[in-house]
């Protein structure tokens, strides 16, 4: 992102080895794509910043210096961005530039708290910051990165069993084999009917993203379904068991996040849903946790 007033400069700034990284697509505005290099929690973050004069003109200026910004953006409380993390390191002092300067900046084991997110009211992002400080308007330079981070679960991982029932109409058993999941992993599941009464016309499983964002009263909440899929076309009868897989990898998911910095929360569903003959609809939701493990 740059703010250029007719900025008398070019900036470029390249962070060390970057090419080599993971890369991920940052969507931009206008369909527009970025990509960035994804870093991980304890990483240095080094690079070079690269300042060229244009035209031979002179550049005059009150210090530059560099940043590395985590920051909470939420949408309908625009223009506060709440920093959780800011390290700034002094460029160059006050003077005048007549030529390109190259100049070498670096992050040392930085904590990254928090994953990089980019949801529907809320944006984290960590970025590289250069300010060339100006009596007139200051020029500014930022640089995005993508941030990964592994906070695995505890341990216990139980499997998840639940019952749907209408009184002497429908009662049904379901189970998934875990409650917590990695982003690549298997949802494998059965489905028992023990007792039919109704019609069912079709059944369906859909994975529920739901964003929170803000603090009560000021809360917002947006559901957004990732993937929906059909599990049975027909009645079923009593004693019938249908198996489910869901594979998590062709999905774009997140973890789970909860509570980040007191800002927001990203939460997983399964939801199951019957429709009888007249369209009725009954279904069924569980919470599960996504986590994300290291590749190989």
């Amino acid at each position: 992102m740059d703010f250029f007033f007719s900025s008398p400069v070019d900036v470029d700034v390249r962070l060390e080895g970057e090419e080599t990284r993971k890369q991920v697509d940052l969507k931009l505005e206008k369909e527009r794509k970025e990509s960035c290099p994804v870093y991980y929690d304890g990483e240095s973050v080094v690079g070079q910043v690269t300042i060229r004069v244009r035209d031979g003109k002179k550049l005059v200026h009150d210090g530059i210096k560099i940043e590395f910004v985590g920051s909470i953006e939420l949408f309908y409380d625009r223009g506060n961005h709440h920093e959780f993390l800011s390290l700034s390191q002094e460029l160059a002092a006050p003077g005048e530039m007549r030529q390109a300067q190259t100049f070498d900046f670096g992050f040392k084991n930085v904590e990254k708290q928090y994953e990089s997110y980019h949801g529907i009211n809320v944006k984290l992002r960590y970025f590289i910051r250069m300010t060339i400080s100006r009596r007139m308007a200051d020029v500014v330079k930022e640089k995005d990165l993508w941030v990964h981070s592994y906070r695995m679960p505890p341990d216990s991982n139980n499997s998840i069993k639940m019952e749907v029932g209408i009184e002497d109409c429908l009662h049904i058993e379901f189970e998934y084999n875990k409650s917590k999941y990695h982003l690549k992993d298997v949802i494998v599941g059965k489905i028992y009917f023990l007792l039919v009464r109704i019609k069912i016309k079709h059944m369906e499983l859909s994975i529920i993203r739901r964003e929170t964002t803000g603090a009560v009263p000021n809360q917002y909440n947006e559901s957004e379904t990732i993937t929906k899929f059909e599990i049975m076309d027909g009645a079923p009868v009593r004693g019938e068991t249908i198996p489910i897989r869901l594979f998590l990898g062709g999905f774009e998911l997140t973890p789970t996040f909860r509570d980040v910095n007191k800002k927001f929360s990203t939460r997983y569903y399964l939801n199951l849903v019957l429709v009888d003959e007249e369209n009725r609809r009954y279904f069924k939701q569980q919470e599960i946790t996504i986590f994300r493990i290291p590749e190989n």
